[in-house]
């Protein structure tokens, strides 16, 4: 399966300029695609428009070559799950409950969860180690423990394609590489993954390939090496950036440290 954005620019308003421009990226089966960008470029924008939420005042998405907007919402969510930013959730459900909306694309519309639904809903829970949730309040858990079952419920639509807004922002070390590792996982297992990120590093940790966006349309599309340049990364941010190369055990990790803001 591809996933690919051909030529696509979005501007709110008509007439006004295009908050994003000439947006061309692809990503297949079992990768990561990271969205990387300064603070208010159009980072979420562009997932919501790559998923529909949004529509392309010019270009178009697609998958498998079957243009997004030429799919019907059901057609487009029974593959592809959306997992928005956590927020505060205005219901006590209990984890399990909230993991199982996620099966309502499958569930008739006066139907019950039957047999089946709650065995994705179990899968899920141990997939993602999530058995110490089981029986909790959703509006009493941590932002990662909440994190973790948007995710989970995103998983229950049995999705091949996920994408994620902002995964781990807000998170301390130990959610965040939970929420990432996850994302790999989930990838290496054929699905396609798509996050935006604020931390390069987290691209360099899972990616297989990176869009950035800049002002001007400065937009950079490639592989993770390619992107995330020093030249690159210092230019679309506009900091002096150190890029370093650690190893532990067998595998190598990349740190990126902002130094100091460009003149």
């Amino acid at each position: 399966m591809i996933f690919e954005t051909v030529n696509a620019s979005f501007s709110y308003k008509k007439n006004s300029a295009m908050l994003l421009k000439n947006i061309n990226l692809n990503v297949e089966s079992n990768e990561v695609l990271a969205i990387l960008g300064p603070n208010g470029i159009g980072k979420t924008t562009l997932l919501k428009c790559m998923t529909g939420l949004l529509h392309w005042k010019e270009g178009f998405s697609s998958i498998d070559k079957r243009r997004v907007d030429e799919m019907s919402s059901k057609d487009f969510f029974s593959i592809t799950a959306y997992v928005p930013q956590a927020r505060n959730p205005a219901f006590a459900y209990k984890s399990e409950e909230f993991i199982m909306l996620g099966r309502s694309i499958h569930v008739g519309n006066f139907s019950k969860p039957g047999k089946k639904d709650y065995e994705k809903v179990n899968e899920v829970i141990e997939l993602l180690a999530l058995q110490k949730l089981v029986g909790k309040f959703i509006n009493r858990l941590s932002g990662g423990e909440l994190q973790m079952l948007l995710i989970a419920r995103a998983l229950c639509q049995e999705p091949s394609i996920l994408i994620l807004d902002e995964p781990e922002s807000n998170l301390d070390f130990k959610n965040q590489l939970m929420i990432l590792d996850s994302i790999r996982r989930l990838a290496d297992k054929g699905m396609i993954c798509i996050f935006n990120t604020h931390y390069p590093s987290h691209a360099f940790s899972i990616g297989d390939k990176a869009i950035m966006i800049g002002k001007n349309s400065q937009n950079i599309f490639g592989s993770v090496e390619t992107v995330l340049t020093k030249k690159n990364i210092e230019t679309v941010f506009g900091v002096n950036v150190d890029i370093a190369k650690n190893i532990s055990g067998k595998k190598e990790y990349t740190t990126i440290t902002a130094l100091s803001i460009k003149n």
